[in-house]
């Protein structure tokens, strides 16, 4: 039952991590799994064998996600935008309540504050100024690979932030279609036979796959610093992003034809989004995660301290 909860909760993340303006990020902290994501990626060469078994069925259920669902979820966005908006945004603020628990009360000042609103303000800012994807295809190259392997790990970096949405930061940079089309090319390709087809597409999907991991790494190193040096300030600004999440995924869903039967619609998958992330939450990977063990420099000063 575990392995089938952490297998689910990775498809969850990666189909957040394909659709522009929702974040994996985000799922990770709703579903109660953020920390001990950071953690074993931080520790992955110091405390290899704990955090690969951790990790990887995320990263399975990740690449079931994306692959998988990639089509069924481009379908439920293009004809049913809304109830497909408000599922992710229930599993967003169903899982809102270990996040809360995390800040130390006695240490929100003004600073907590302006910081939750700071970053809360940022996701609105960019969700608002998004601009339209260019739609087109990679031409395979040398310094296109180099590009691709930039991208994905800009792209990677900002999918482990909560509030920001990886895809999004493609879309901005006019490589989410193209990647995009690369990986349902590569499926197809596998499911058809036509093995040319996907080996191509390996061409560029591998520089940008190199992309994500080192981007992935890098910062879940910054941020297992921040969360270690100063936590309830880093929990604020991360509980900015993620409470701005759902405004900047409703900024972004087409409202055209909106009728009480999709607003009815909307309110079931909302629910069932909601009591998912409860559930996903529940008995999370948190209670058995390798981070019970002090980190290096673990007696560094908290919030209030280090000022």
């Amino acid at each position: 039952m575990k392995l089938l909860n952490q297998l689910l909760r990775g498809v969850v993340i990666g189909i957040a991590n394909i659709i522009p303006g929702v974040s994996g990020g985000t799922m990770m902290v709703s579903m109660g799994i953020y920390d001990t994501l950071i953690h074993c990626i931080t520790h992955l060469f110091s405390d290899f064998r704990r955090s690969v078994k951790t990790l990887l069925p995320y990263a399975v259920g990740m690449l079931i996600g994306i692959f998988a669902l990639a089509s069924l979820l481009t379908f439920c966005f293009q004809y049913y935008p809304l109830p497909t908006s408000t599922a992710f945004i229930g599993l967003i603020l169903g899982g809102l309540s270990p996040l809360i628990h995390k800040i130390e009360k006695k240490r929100v000042n003004a600073l907590a504050i302006t910081i939750f609103l700071a970053f809360f303000a940022l996701i609105i800012v960019m969700a608002l100024n998004t601009p339209a994807d260019v739609d087109g295809r990679v031409n395979v190259s040398v310094w296109e690979m180099i590009v691709l392997l930039v991208m994905g790990a800009i792209a990677s970096a900002t999918m482990l932030i909560p509030g920001v949405s990886g895809s999004m930061v493609l879309m901005l940079l006019g490589y989410y279609r193209p990647v995009l089309a690369s990986v349902n090319d590569f499926k197809d390709g596998l499911l058809g036979g036509n093995l040319a087809l996907a080996a191509r597409q390996l061409l560029i999907l591998v520089p940008f796959g190199i992309g994500v991991l080192l981007g992935i790494y890098f910062v879940a190193k910054a941020i297992g610093y921040l969360i270690r040096r100063w936590p309830t300030y880093t929990y604020c600004g991360v509980l900015g992003l993620v409470v701005a999440s759902p405004i900047a995924i409703l900024l972004g869903t087409d409202m055209s034809g909106v009728s009480v039967g999709i607003m009815l619609a909307s309110v079931g998958t909302f629910a069932a989004g909601f009591v998912l992330a409860a559930w996903l939450a529940h008995g999370s990977a948190e209670e058995s995660a390798p981070q019970a063990e002090p980190a290096a420099g673990g007696n560094a000063p908290k919030d209030g301290a280090a000022q």
